[in-house]
């Protein structure tokens, strides 16, 4: 049963927030670790592992090991695979003609059957209790529909497995916000920020499939496409929206959001 569903960002400054609007955010991410740490597993979706262009990744190898941080912050620890969840949503992928990849490194199970993780995953799971986890990565390549539909199929998956699970979205938002920034200023990075705050706290996730494909080119976002599963799971129960909170201490927007099922 999908018992909630954890937007959760994976910037440093969520870890050792700078000022006040962080540190509102930063709890967020703790009320978030709090409602779900009675869970059985958690299915965390996130865009800093592996890449693919048009396929869906279900990463299928048992041990999950701490391996690349940001900007020189180590967070070591190694997690493992719900490897029975894993198949059940590989297959229910693969059988509703969704373009997936079940993915292994090295071996197929054992000591060696390992995976590395990223700041990605690392960061929300700093605010999580340690479960088996189910770790996905989504596919810009692929059209709203699809992706949307990926999230109705795991939303299904969940609903039928007896044990109590939590979806987590690994998300930061526009990449754009200061000029001394990666990537410079952009004005949409703003913009898509706003828009994706007021679709949380006004109830209308609904229309994430019609926000403009340009906002989003220009507003550099690493969340549109991971939401879109999201909605998707989301279609398939009641959720109320327990908390919320956005922070921009550097040149990436964040955001934090909480939704229980009723």
């Amino acid at each position: 049963m999908l018992v909630g569903i954890g937007l959760m960002p994976h910037g440093n400054p969520v870890l050792d927030p700078p000022d006040e609007e962080t540190k509102r955010l930063a709890g967020v991410l703790k009320e978030i670790g709090r409602e779900f740490s009675g869970v059985d597993a958690h299915v965390l979706i996130s865009p800093h592992n592996v890449r693919m262009s048009d396929h869906l990744g279900v990463i299928m190898a048992q041990h999950l090991i701490s391996w690349l941080g940001f900007e020189g912050v180590e967070l070591p620890g190694e997690w493992e695979t719900d490897r029975e969840l894993a198949e059940e949503v590989y297959n229910a992928w693969k059988g509703a003609e969704i373009p997936v990849v079940g993915l292994h490194f090295a071996s197929r199970s054992g000591e060696y059957s390992r995976w590395p993780l990223t700041w990605g995953e690392l960061i929300p799971l700093q605010f999580l209790e340690k479960k088996p986890l189910v770790l996905l990565t989504p596919a810009r390549g692929l059209s709203r529909e699809t992706l949307i539909k990926a999230g109705e199929v795991l939303g299904e998956v969940i609903e039928r497995s007896e044990k109590r699970i939590a979806l987590i979205v690994s998300a930061d938002q526009g990449h754009a916000h200061d000029e001394n920034g990666p990537y410079g200023y952009r004005k949409e990075s703003e913009e898509y920020d706003k828009l994706i705050m007021e679709l949380i706290k006004e109830n209308r996730l609904e229309e994430l499939p019609s926000v403009p494909d340009g906002l989003i080119e220009k507003a550099l976002p690493d969340s549109y496409w991971q939401m879109l599963i999201m909605l998707g799971a989301m279609r398939r129960a009641d959720f109320d929206l327990k908390a919320s909170a956005y922070a921009c201490p550097t040149y990436f927007g964040m955001a934090g959001a909480l939704w229980v099922r009723k």
